[in-house]
């Protein structure tokens, strides 16, 4: 009876554990957001394993950001056979958006690490460690134990008979038609068509099919007695044998670039937003003069030094709350603009694992020195990457500034669901007629800078973007507008 009892306990805790872990995954992008830098999210309860195994807890990759699907094992800050205490980071995650720490709930000890450090594209859900409630449970685990979460390299099988070329070429169908990319490969290796085998629809020879008999080998001896001249020596020259190795070796030369979890994001949202959203752009030049002495002035009177970036932000963010029809996005389940009560300016910062967007929030409450100090903590944690989920998600209205680059104008892509991204060029002198004061017309040099509208046309029309850069003009002319 006893043990009959054990069993269903067993089973039942079991059951506890596959919903807590489902649970986990599935937690709530808005409390994910209330988050800091770090996750203190709840883990699976203990189970009994039928396998004579000790009492011990499976972890899986857990959800931490709303869109996360998968991510990387960045570091492990916790071996096996440590001792775990409520509160400790036992890794570092990779998301789609940063960084983060993983924290523990209980207490006990790592028993095995079931996806190694650098481990990527792990899926959420699948176990990534193992823990137990006592460290001499540890030596109970056996080491070929599965959890159905290590990660595995794929190793050729030795004890595998290779195919016999000549069994596979009967099986493969006739080529009947040749893909053009196929037949700049067989004109430039002047391989023999009788050894090639079509893999394609309708006896179509791919390019894939004549890469993969080069790799094989299995055509270079016909190959070579079609291109090889008749030699004077039965013996060949070792030129002559290398050749075709050598240009089989060329024809496959090329270099993986890995990719980040971020990056893989970013081209997503980009590649949507293209394809999903209306792109109308927008130019205008602005004059800069203004705007520098206003900066000159800051810091000889004031000394309070400010980048041209951060008061771009203020002038922008002055401009959206006096237009407030470009303060907005587009409902698709409603199919109409809605305004933002707020306005949050997203600032592009780039960064190794890609480009981040942190937010100043309330822009047009904030001073330009509240706003230059906040760009830097932003800047500073977003390259470090521990941004918090609160400080990138969300944003009204986004700027993109390439001025510190030999960039006069260019088109940013809209970050949904935002309607609109400034991009913003360098500043460039040029020579154009000034009116003085005497109302005399003559030649001046001023410095002009570029900036581009990207808007989504659902949301701004013509009308609306040419208030909007009737604002910001002024706010660049009159730089005292964006003291008031």
């Amino acid at each position: 009876m006893a043990n009959i009892r054990a069993l269903l306990v067993g089973l039942s805790r079991a059951r506890v554990s596959l919903a807590e872990a489902g649970r986990c995954a599935s937690i709530r992008p808005s409390l994910l957001a209330s988050l800091g830098g770090h996750y203190t999210l709840p883990m699976p309860t203990r189970w009994f394993s039928s396998a004579g195994l000790p009492p011990h807890l499976v972890v899986g990759m857990p959800a931490l950001s709303p869109t996360m699907n998968q991510g990387n094992i960045a570091k492990w800050r916790k071996q096996e056979g440590d001792k775990i205490e409520v509160g400790d980071v036992i890794c570092e995650i990779e998301t789609d958006k940063a960084t983060l720490e993983f924290e523990s709930l209980e207490e006990g000890y790592l028993a095995k690490i079931l996806a190694p450090e650098g481990s990527k594209d792990v899926q959420v859900g699948q176990p990534i460690f193992v823990t137990v409630e006592e460290l001499e449970d540890i030596k109970s685990i056996p080491a070929d134990t599965s959890f159905g979460g290590e990660q595995k390299e794929e190793q050729p099988t030795e004890s595998a008979p290779q195919p016999d070329v000549a069994k596979v070429s009967e099986q493969s169908s006739a080529v009947s038609r040749i893909s053009p990319a196929a037949k700049l490969l067989i004109k430039e290796h002047g391989l023999d068509m009788s050894s090639l085998r079509a893999s394609g629809p309708r006896g179509t020879l791919l390019k894939g099919d004549v890469l993969a008999a080069l790799k094989s080998g299995a055509i270079s001896s016909s190959a070579k007695e079609k291109k090889a001249p008749a030699a004077p020596s039965s013996q060949p020259t070792r030129d002559s044998q290398a050749q075709p190795a050598t240009t089989s070796q060329k024809a496959d030369t090329y270099e993986d670039i890995p990719n980040s979890q971020i990056r893989k994001v970013i081209a997503k949202r980009l590649l949507e937003s293209k394809q999903t959203t209306p792109h109308l752009y927008l130019s205008k030049d602005v004059v800069l003069d203004p705007l520098l002495a206003f900066r000159s002035d800051l810091k000889e009177q004031h000394g309070v030094k400010v980048s041209v970036n951060d008061i771009i932000i203020k002038a922008v963010a002055i401009a959206l709350r006096n237009v407030p029809e470009a303060n907005a996005y587009w409902n698709s389940e409603r199919e109409e603009a809605q305004k933002c009560d707020s306005v949050d300016i997203s600032i592009a910062v780039a960064t190794e694992k890609g480009l981040m967007t942190p937010i100043i929030r309330n822009a047009d409450q904030k001073t330009i020195s509240a706003i230059s100090s906040e760009v830097k903590q932003l800047a500073e944690k977003a390259r470090a990457g521990k941004l918090a989920p609160n400080e990138f998600q969300g944003g009204t209205f986004s700027i993109s500034n390439l001025g510190m680059y030999p960039v006069d104008h260019f088109c940013a892509i809209i970050n949904p669901p935002q309607s609109g991204i400034l991009a913003v060029g360098r500043g460039n002198k040029v020579v154009e007629p000034v009116v003085d004061s005497d109302g005399n017309e003559k030649a001046a040099a001023v410095t002009k800078m570029s900036l581009t509208l990207s808007a989504d046309h659902r949301v701004f029309d013509g009308q609306v973007g040419g208030k909007f850069f009737t604002e910001l003009a002024l706010n660049f002319s009159d730089i005292k507008r964006l003291l008031l």
